[in-house]
């Protein structure tokens, strides 16, 4: 039985295919059409799970969509009623709107190319937040778990929790429109510049080099309740004005601002993103995360009271925040914490599908490594290759190695403080590179930071790299124990090991950290492993594969990011290709000159 879960006309549209229960792939949309968050249909997502499923459209037996405009319904025509007088046409028309179910089906048939014969399959809408629940409670490791979802709004809420036993999900309590903590996230990140969507993950890591001292004003502007919380709307407009959304100038979406005078008149005039940092945005910053955490911890509490459960699975948007999951560790009775890779709104895709599993009577799949996307055999890494790099002369030498060598020759680059592109299996599903699309350098390196941001990534200084770890070693490095495999958790470094975790350890002395098993990973293993031989440290610097462009998905984009920037070596596969320098590939060019003599 093949089921379809699609995340659709929302940020991060993506795709992803189940067949018996047990997830095949998982695509979002902006790895393929290289649109950062796109929020159209996840057409060419679509097409690439299906392909990796060997299937058609006609072979798919259930559809989930991830938006059900019908939910909350009773919530909604309460909130109109209460406030027919000041809501704005705008408003109402967001509240009451809804996506007809022809033109999904529509849209499904035209992405895959077929016919509407070709479509046996009905499409079935889960909530928003119920997908996001399902998302992280039916793949994790646990038979019975408190859930929390959290981000902006989706069908009418911002906020659910619940607990999930078996294949079944009981939901006890919602936060509804117009009370979110991503809108007061996103909001306060517009007010101090940070006004792309996904500017918030920056404002996350601009935090540390600030002071909270305007906690008292985030007090007031989110207010925890016995039940939840509540914003101070005058703070906010996006329940008078609407959310008004667009496209910025790289095609991603964009929402206009969301804040009002009222914060301008607290905090001063709102940041232009041109203008200069200065200690009030990183205070701002400091303050913002402040609140958060308090309101993680606070509702975790709140689940953990109605539940009794100390495992507990997070996810929305507001769940990519690391620092707010682990305060959840530190200061709550949860014990363990699952969050599936795919947190934000294209996982959602992932729990629309396995909610019409469990639904279906299909067993359970653990979600145990986030390599469900787009993957490259041998011959294609060669032939992109000898297409990509022909014309470069003999600035680049290729070797084919074995796996042992592959690694030890690649470790030995990194100690040596080489900035290494490595590109290997499936793709990543989610935000972060794991180890399939990532770039690896010294975490130990004093300026690796800033020599990685002037020669590749080029983006803000304050902003960290993350450091990936054997997971059996995580303990001795930073004071937690608890696994971090899709590096959704600030842990505190270890302080005697502050020097030698130098180009990842944050300014507060933190690290979004990834645990690496060989279950999960054996070759992105095998490269940590071989690194610690040689250097005794059993941790890499790892970021994403790509330059203030989505994570690379192919080996030919790859191949163009080692091209373009000053990166030392990329592994594809089985390949290692070195840059060579001005002189090495001088004598390079009179040995193939001599040997054709």
């Amino acid at each position: 039985m093949l089921v379809l879960g699609i995340n659709a006309h929302h940020a991060d549209a993506a795709a992803v295919l189940y067949q018996d229960g047990r997830l095949v792939a998982a695509v979002a949309e902006e790895r393929l059409n290289r649109i950062k968050h796109c929020a159209g249909f996840p057409t060419l997502a679509l097409r690439e799970v299906l392909r990796l499923g060997g299937a058609t459209l006609r072979d798919v037996s259930a559809i989930g969509l991830a938006r059900d405009t019908s939910a909350n319904m009773r919530s909604r025509l309460a909130y109109i009623f209460r406030n027919l007088r000041k809501t704005t046409k705008v408003v109402r028309k967001k509240l009451t709107e809804r996506v007809p179910l022809g033109d999904i089906e529509s849209q499904l048939v035209e992405a895959c190319g077929a016919s509407e014969s070709d479509l046996k399959a009905k499409v079935r809408r889960v909530e928003h937040h119920v997908a996001h629940a399902a998302s992280t409670f039916l793949p994790s490791p646990f038979e019975r778990a408190a859930i929390l979802t959290l981000d902006g709004f989706g069908d009418f809420a911002s906020t659910l929790w619940g607990e999930g036993t078996g294949s079944s999900i009981k939901v006890h309590g919602r936060v509804t429109y117009p009370h979110s903590l991503g809108i007061l996230y996103s909001a306060v990140c517009q007010f101090i510049g940070f006004d792309r969507y996904g500017d918030e993950g920056k404002v996350m890591g601009l935090a540390p080099f600030g002071e909270p001292r305007f906690a008292a004003l985030f007090e007031r502007m989110l207010r925890l309740t016995p039940d939840g919380f509540v914003l101070d709307l005058s703070f906010f407009n996006h329940h008078t004005e609407g959310v008004v959304t667009g496209a910025d100038e790289y095609g991603s979406p964009h929402f206009a601002n969301m804040f009002t005078p009222d914060m301008a008149r607290e905090l001063g005039p709102a940041r232009k993103r041109t203008d200069p940092l200065t200690d009030r945005e990183r205070d701002i910053a400091a303050s913002l995360q402040h609140r958060l955490d308090q309101a993680f911890v606070h509702l975790a509490n709140i689940v953990h009271a109605k539940t009794g459960l100390t495992d507990l699975c997070l996810a929305g948007g507001v769940a990519l925040n690391g620092v707010a999951n682990a305060r959840i560790l530190e200061q709550t009775p949860i014990k363990r914490l699952y969050v599936q890779p795919a947190a934000g709104d294209d996982g959602t895709a992932i729990g629309a599908a396995a909610w019409l599993c469990a639904h279906a009577g299909m067993p359970r799949f653990e979600m145990k490594h986030a390599s469900w996307g787009t993957r490259f055999d041998e011959t294609e890494i060669r032939r992109d290759i000898e297409s990509t790099l022909t014309g470069h002369g003999d600035a680049f030498q290729v070797t084919t190695l074995p796996e042992a060598e592959l690694l030890s020759r690649s470790a030995e680059l990194v100690a040596q403080g080489k900035i290494l592109g490595w590109f290997q299996g499936a793709m990543e599903w989610g935000p972060r590179a794991l180890g399939n699309r990532s770039i690896i350098a010294h975490p130990g390196l004093p300026g690796m930071r800033d020599t990685l941001n002037a020669r590749i990534k080029h983006r803000e200084p304050f902003r960290p790299f993350a450091p990936a770890i054997l997971q059996q070693r995580l303990p001795d490095y930073f004071e937690s124990g608890h696994p971090s495999p899709f590096m959704l958790l600030v842990y505190r470094t270890r302080p005697d090991r502050y020097r030698e975790l130098c180009a990842v350890d944050h300014v507060d002395h933190t690290g979004r950290v990834q645990t690496v098993t060989r279950d999960q990973n054996p070759r992105y293993y095998g490269l940590i492993e071989a690194f610690d031989k040689i250097t005794g440290t059993p941790v890499v610097l790892n970021t994403s594969f790509n330059e203030n462009e989505p994570i690379v998905c192919t080996p030919r984009q790859a191949l163009d990011c080692f091209v373009r920037t000053n990166m030392d070596a990329v592994v594809l596969g089985d390949q290692l290709c070195l840059r060579r320098t001005a002189g090495q590939a001088a004598t390079a060019q009179t040995a193939a000159a001599g040997g054709a003599a």
